[in-house]
């Protein structure tokens, strides 16, 4: 049985490392799929550690071979930034103006490269694979599915994947697990009322196509509250709406988008059928015509039971069961996690990084978000126990 102990002594006595390389990356951020300068950062470190990786476009896959033939594990980190304007008052502020890794993707990659250090340093004592997984635009155009489409989860097969998530709403030293759906599904709404121009005076003799959008919003609303179970998730949003060319004239067009949350596929599936029937129904009822589109986004985040049930066992021997919480209910927010979970059996968990006292609490997306630097061993620690009991074990 591997030491815990040990691993997460040495995961604390990495942690002046850690910091310099999450600092590092935090002053270089770049949007999805333009992360040329933190590929580079990641190239190189990979190869200080004497680990051979490939670029995948800008995505980068190590791999770190043991002893022995065995299981593959794969850890994720997200590369990308969001374009927040950071505050100058920090040392190791964003180089890149526009740019801030707001969203702790920074402390994600670090992690994965201290799990990595770990496992380049023992090859020697343990039996499989361990496969590192950095990918891009996981806040844009969605990195893990054309990821998975370039083979990163071959050559060799992966059998288990684990991710994480810095959370400011969790104290730093404390990991959060949950069961099945962690986050939701999204999809684009898009909807399009046509009905006939006439002038304001004159309303009998055009269509009003302001007139049924309105009507059409107002039955989106009931989608949620009346045919979807309230033990279930589920969010419809129109977010814009665009319609009519001047304060006098009938509109003859209006043009809605928004957003479909869920996390469950049979919810999803129906939700979009309702949706179509609304819009069709109530335009043709008022004499106009209406057409819909919904765009599958973001997949919903299930974690397998087994799986995060190992991971809690881990992080109970390690930490502690005082600090390991369960999130009662899932975020309709995506993550595209997601994708590699439909893949392969594996566990999304949320590691702490706030901190009250030091001020640290701000939220995700936020140009005041920042880190307790003291989660970053935390989480190299469970990583490093949770892929070696995937190796030893499986699921």
């Amino acid at each position: 049985m591997k030491d815990r102990k040990a691993i997460l002594a040495e995961a604390e006595a990495m942690k002046d490392w850690l910091v310099r390389i999450r600092r590092d990356l935090h002053a270089i951020p770049e949007p999805g799929d333009e992360e040329y300068k933190t590929q580079e950062y990641l190239c190189k470190t990979l190869e200080q550690l004497g680990i051979p990786f490939r670029k995948m476009r800008t995505a980068v896959v190590g791999l770190v071979e043991g002893a022995a033939p065995g299981a593959v594990v794969a850890l994720r980190a997200d590369m990308d930034a969001l374009p927040v304007q950071e505050p100058d008052d920090r040392p190791y502020r964003s180089r890149h103006d526009g740019y801030m890794h707001a969203c702790g993707h920074d402390a994600h990659m670090t992690v994965a490269l201290g799990a990595a250090r770990y496992f380049s340093a023992h090859r020697d004592d343990f039996a499989g694979t361990i496969k590192l997984l950095f990918q891009p635009a996981e806040e844009t155009t969605g990195g893990a599915a054309p990821m998975i489409a370039d083979g990163c989860l071959e050559n060799p097969r992966v059998d288990y994947v684990l991710g994480l998530h810095v959370m400011p709403d969790v104290q730093a030293g404390m990991i959060e697990l949950k069961h099945g759906a962690l986050n939701g599904a999204s999809d684009f709404l898009g909807i399009k009322i046509k009905g006939k121009g006439a002038h304001a005076a004159y309303p009998s003799t055009g269509i009003d196509a302001i007139m049924i959008a309105a009507k059409v919003v107002d039955a989106l609303q009931s989608v949620v509250s009346r045919n979807v179970s309230p033990l279930e998730e589920a969010v419809i949003t129109v977010g814009t709406i665009n319609g009519g060319q001047r304060n006098n004239i009938i509109a003859d067009e209006v043009y809605m988008t928004g957003t479909i949350r869920t996390t469950s596929p049979d919810v999803r599936s129906r939700i979009a059928q309702r949706v179509n029937s609304i819009v069709e129904n109530i335009s043709a009822a008022l004499g106009g015509s209406g057409e819909v589109e919904i765009r599958p986004g973001y997949t919903a985040l299930i974690n397998h039971k087994a799986v995060v049930d190992l991971v809690e066992k881990e992080a109970k021997a390690l930490f502690g069961d005082k600090n390991l919480l369960w999130r009662e209910k899932p975020s309709l927010g995506v993550e595209d996690f997601a994708f590699f979970l439909q893949e392969r059996p594996g566990a999304f968990y949320h590691l702490g990084c706030g901190n009250g006292e030091k001020g640290i609490r701000a939220p995700l997306h936020s140009k005041l978000f920042d880190i307790d630097e003291r989660c970053l061993p935390v989480g190299v620690a469970l990583q490093i126990s949770a892929a070696l009991g995937l190796l030893k074990e499986g699921c």
